[in-house]
């Protein structure tokens, strides 16, 4: 399923080509990084997390869908991986690269502060999910990804990722709805 046919950002070629490299395998796909970028054009100004930079190819389609007022801050525990987003990303003035613990990244941000987070790693989706939800503002949107089987899944991963479907379907804070397109994603926004 193809949500569009807006080209690919400029730079993906170059962080593909990086990931290559490094034998990395995990990076988003051109469906979930056009919707990526859509939510990212929908917050004129917005304040964007992303959880789990890799090697930046999502990075790449959210910074293509934000305007100049935007800011995003995207954290990589893998200093390896992060290097390559670094080295193709890290001059936009929009962007804040952290390596480190997504987790203690999630407990320095203020609650109510953003406008888009996008769960690409355990922290703020498996683990530390209440806490990355308080940092929504009313009408933020969480996106989380890789809910369909996938290669990568850990041995017994599949209740994990059904827990945190039904807990997200069912969180009074959000409304929520699940695409099963891509790795299989779910787009939630915090309630007013």
């Amino acid at each position: 399923m193809t949500l569009t046919t807006d080209s690919h950002p400029a730079v993906l070629a170059a962080i593909e080509r990086g990931c290559a490299a490094l034998g990395f395998a995990m990076s988003c796909d051109a469906t979930t990084g056009q919707l990526l970028r859509t939510l990212a054009a929908a917050r004129p100004g917005g304040r964007v997390l992303e959880l789990g930079t890799g090697a930046g190819a999502g990075t790449s389609w959210l910074l293509s869908g934000m305007d100049a007022a935007a800011t995003l801050v995207s954290v990589e525990q893998d200093a390896a991986v992060a290097a390559v987003a670094a080295e193709h990303l890290g001059a936009d003035p929009r962007l804040r690269l952290v390596v480190g613990d997504g987790a203690e990244l999630i407990d320095a941000l203020a609650p109510g502060s953003l406008d888009l987070v996008f769960a690409d790693t355990w922290p703020g989706k498996f683990h530390h999910l209440d806490r990355a939800l308080q940092l929504l503002a009313p009408g933020g949107l969480y996106l989380v990804d890789d809910l369909l089987p996938q290669p990568t899944w850990p041995a017994g991963h599949a209740p994990a990722v059904a827990a945190l479907v039904e807990r997200l379907t069912t969180d009074p804070r959000l409304h929520a709805t699940r695409l099963d397109c891509s790795s299989g994603l779910l787009l939630a926004t915090r309630r007013p």
